[in-house]
Parts: structure tokens; C-alpha cells; sequence
């Protein structure tokens, strides 16, 4: 990299005639792209596109091919998707990590370190206790604290930041808090690098928006040349996000999952219905319990009142070992935390929710029983490359999502339930999750979804019930079941209904009164 040709005016990257190859594979092909101070330059494309590759390139990871062009008007800085944050650690010393404290006379005492944090977070209108563990704050605030930590250092106005699908685990308000520093960074003069594969916000933040397809760069437009329908396009070249016409359900279908007034933190006397076939959406703010509302169903978060019922029988005890003997599946928002065993395969992971299938009658593993059911599994669903014993962390977010739902299918559960199922989920891979997410229905199960993503529960639901103050506020059915109708409803623009269960299901009445 050159850092000696951009060291005044306005532009902080020029990238010229780049490109990287690794054996066999053109990962980067004669990439150009500059960024200036104060801009937001959006970076979207499939996983696999070339866009980590790109990162890596200017993080110097990866050396660049013989002819490419780099100028450095800045420093740069990088805020990846697992934040680099130490867990056991409080934000104090999460920010201490690499940072020189001077000599052991004028070492600071905890007092001003506490004080020098709180100072930092504060820059982004942050307040949190900086004594509590990493591991015991909010995603949201752990992404401050990331912020905080590259930017900690800056000595002048002249800054580049990358940024690495920085609300890939953040929800709502949450999300547009972070959002809301991203301008604030940029209007003090950091140039930033944004990439994320929620579309929505790319065309809300960005002041360029670059696609990249096959490690080529296949749109690069200003703001007011592209929206969502071009950036999809320029992705994919075929994929429509056009909402799936609702499916008709059979009202005398029957009820495969049953809840009656379940408590716990965040939920209030919960009441909620799915038949057979059925796809139904929650949705609903940031704690208003919608969060927390499939968690409690399967329970893995403690109940405190309440029954779940599955296919007509009561689950005897709230718990995730009770929940999967009754036929209920579950994959948690947090895929990588909560959801998976980063350490084994593709293959392990897959095949975790049903041992007993592939052990034989002594109890022992049969490794090619197990190799062949989950080749045929991952070539199922979809999932690319096919490779069983390949480490589950090297797989993209979109595969990794593909196994897991493998892995429950596998159960042939009576009811499928997923929270933000393409969370951090390129458009491509979108649509084969949806599409198995409709074939799991049209197989009998009872799906139920938790989304923030409003266009998405439009696009895949056949209901959508809003949850408010942990309970039921409303629900939408048929035709009233849109993005523009989500987003209203979840806002309280609608008031709370009563006599629930549904009249989706011959039942009674629900009345919703329009404000």
C-alpha cells in the first residue's frame, strides 16, 4: 500500500487494477473503488462474492496480485462480525487490550481507566456499567464497545473504518442506534466501508452503494441511483423479492401447536395458535417480548406459568430435552452461540438432534451410515460445498443456516420454530431457506417465526401475530398480512384485540380496531 499519494483533499482510499488469486480460484478480478472522507460506501453481494476477500486484501491478511494499486489517505480500521471482544472481560479491559498505559510510575489507577471508558462509550451516546462482563451486556452495547475500541486511538480526522455486518446480531432500535453512529463517525470526516447484506439499510445509509458478484465489482452508484429492487438485480441477476402469494389454509386443519397463557421474562400470559401447513410470524419492538416468546416455548428460558401443548399433548415440563420428545424444533436467532458446536463439522452438527439413527444395534457409531445420510442432507437442502467434514465455522452464514435446519428436519418435527431465520443471510440464500421453510409446511409441520424483518414475514407468512408488553396485541390474516400492515400494527398504530385464538381457525372472532 501506498500511504504517501492521498495525503491531502478529500479521498482516503484509491484501489486500482486489483486483483488476487489463490490456487485454482480468481477470488478478486481487477477491483477499483476509492472512498472519501465523510463518505459511506455500501458493500454488498452474495457470500462468496470476493467481499472478505476484499477486507483481507486491506487489512493486509492477503497480498494482492503483481499490478494492483493501493493509496492510503488514512488509517484504516476494522470492526469485524465477531467483534474481537473477550467475553470474561469487562469493558475496561476490553478496551485496555493493546493499548500502552505508559510507565509503571504513571500507570492510571482503575478510577481513571473507569472513567477513560466511560468517556469512550459515551462519544456514542452510550451509558452502561463498564465493570460488567462483556458476556453480560447487550449486543448492541458490545458493538459500541467495539466502536470505542478502533477509534480509541484515532490522532487525527483522517480515518477509514470497515465495517463487517455490524448489525448482523442486533435488532430495531438497537440496530438503528448503531446506525445513528455510523452518520455521526461520517459527518466528522471517517470515510467508512459498510458492509451488510440487510439491503434496507444500505439504501437508508449509503452514499455510494457497491455490488460485488464473482470477485468483480458489477454496480457501483450514488445515492439516488440504486434502491433495493437494483441492488437485487446487481446481486443476484434472477432472485425476485416479490412476497409469495399467501396460501390458502384449510380453516378445519389441525392444531399441531397450542399455547395458553405462558409466563417468563418478557412474556405475559402468552396465548398462540398454529395449525398444520400453517406459517405464523411474530413480530413486534424490541421488548416487547417478541424476542423472548420461541425460547419460552421450547424452554429454554424459564416459565413461570403456563401450558404448551403439541399435536393435543401438554409438554410435561418446560424444557428443551421435553419440548424435542414432543416434536418441537427449535433455531435460536444467535446460530453461531446458541444454535451450533463451532468446533465439529458440518457433518457432527448436523447430525446431533438424531444420534440414534446412525448408531447401530450395539449403541456405536456407523460412520458410513452417518457419512451417507449427511451427504444426502446437505445436498438436500442445498447447502455448498457438500463437504460433511468441513469445519461448521468455515461454512457462510447461509449454509451454516441450511445445516441447522437439516439437522432439525431430520427430527421431522410436528412444529419447526425459528427466530430471525436469515439473520446475516445473503438474498440468494434467502430465497433456499424460504423455500425450505415452505416445504417443511406443505409437509404437515406448523411453522412459527420471529422476525424483526417486516418484509420478511410478509414474503413467507401466511399470519403474522404482534406481540406487545409480552402478550398478543393483534394479528393479521390473508390480505391484511403486509409489510406496510406489520410495521403499523407492531408500532401500536393498531389497538389490542380480544377473544383470542384466531379467526384464521373457525374460531372466535378476533376484532381489530383500527386508531
Amino acid at each position: 500500500m501506498n500511504n504517501a499519494e492521498l495525503s491531502g483533499g478529500s479521498r482516503l482510499l484509491k484501489i486500482e487494477s486489483l486483483s488476487k488469486t489463490f490456487p485454482g480460484v480468481l477470488a478478486l478480478d481487477n477491483i477499483n473503488l476509492t472512498l472519501d472522507a465523510g463518505e459511506i460506501v455500501g458493500l454488498v453481494g452474495h457470500n462468496g462474492s470476493g467481499k472478505s476477500t476484499l477486507v483481507k486484501v486491506l487489512a493486509g491478511i492477503h497480498r494482492p496480485d503483481a499490478g494492483a494499486r493501493i493509496d492510503l489517505g488514512g488509517s484504516i480500521h476494522f470492526i469485524h462480525q465477531d467483534l474481537g471482544l473477550v467475553p470474561m472481560l469487562n469493558t475496561v479491559e476490553n478496551l485496555d487490550l493493546g493499548r500502552r498505559k505508559g510507565s509503571w510510575a504513571f500507570a492510571p489507577t482503575r478510577r481513571d481507566e473507569r472513567a477513560e471508558a466511560e468517556r469512550l462509550i459515551s462519544r456514542f451516546g452510550a451509558s452502561f456499567d463498564v465493570s460488567v462482563p462483556i458476556s453480560k451486556i447487550s449486543p448492541a452495547e458490545c458493538t459500541i464497545v467495539a466502536l470505542a475500541r478502533a477509534t480509541a486511538s484515532w490522532s487525527d480526522d483522517r480515518n477509514i473504518l470497515v465495517l463487517d455486518e455490524p448489525t448482523a446480531t442486533l435488532h430495531g432500535e438497537e440496530a438503528e442506534r448503531l446506525r445513528a453512529v455510523v452518520r455521526q463517525l461520517a459527518a466528522n470526516g471517517t470515510g467508512i466501508i459498510y458492509i451488510s447484506h440487510h439491503l434496507g439499510e444500505i439504501v437508508e445509509l449509503a452514499d455510494r452503494a457497491v455490488v460485488m458478484r464473482d470477485g468483480r465489482v458489477i454496480l457501483d452508484a450514488a445515492r439516488g441511483e440504486f434502491d433495493r429492487e437494483r441492488l437485487v438485480a446487481a446481486i443476484s441477476g434472477r432472485i425476485s423479492t416479490e412476497p409469495a402469494p399467501a396460501r390458502a389454509i384449510e380453516p378445519k386443519r389441525a392444531v399441531k401447536l397450542r399455547v395458553r397463557a405462558l409466563s417468563a421474562e418478557g412474556i405475559d400470559k402468552l396465548d398462540l395458535e398454529v395449525c398444520s401447513g400453517e406459517i405464523v410470524g411474530l413480530s413486534g419492538l424490541i421488548g416487547s417480548g417478541m424476542e423472548h416468546a420461541l425460547g419460552a416455548i421450547f424452554g429454554s428460558r424459564t416459565c413461570t406459568s403456563g401450558l404448551v401443548e403439541v399435536s393435543g399433548r401438554t409438554v410435561p415440563r418446560m424444557s428443551p430435552k421435553h419440548a424435542m420428545k414432543a416434536g418441537l424444533a427449535y433455531l435460536p436467532g444467535d446460530r453461531r452461540r446458541l444454535g451450533a458446536v463451532l468446533a465439529m463439522s458440518a457433518g457432527e452438527n448436523l447430525t446431533l438432534s438424531s444420534l440414534s439413527s446412525i448408531c447401530g444395534k450395539m449403541g456405536a457409531l456407523d460412520l458410513v451410515r452417518e457419512w451417507a445420510t449427511v451427504e444426502h442432507d446437505m445436498r438436500t437442502v442445498s447447502v455448498r460445498p457438500p463437504y460433511p467434514d468441513q469445519n461448521f465455522a468455515l461454512f457462510s452464514g447461509g449454509n451454516q443456516q441450511k445445516i441447522l435446519i437439516a439437522k432439525w428436519l431430520r427430527t421431522k418435527p410436528s412444529v419447526l420454530m425459528f427466530d430471525e431465520p436469515t439473520q446475516g443471510v445473503d438474498v440468494g440464500a434467502q430465497s433456499g431457506i424460504y423455500q425450505l421453510i415452505r416445504q417443511a409446511a406443505a409437509d404437515g409441520a406448523a411453522v412459527l417465526i420471529a422476525s424483526t424483518d417486516e418484509k420478511e414475514l410478509a414474503t413467507i407468512c401466511d399470519r403474522v401475530v404482534v406481540i406487545s408488553e409480552g402478550a398478543v396485541l393483534t394479528e393479521l390474516v390473508g390480505d391484511e398480512v403486509s409489510e406496510s400492515r406489520i410495521i403499523r400494527a407492531s408500532r401500536g398504530h393498531l389497538a389490542r384485540v380480544a377473544n383470542y385464538p384466531s379467526k384464521s381457525q373457525g374460531q372466535t372472532q378476533v376484532e381489530v380496531r383500527r386508531i
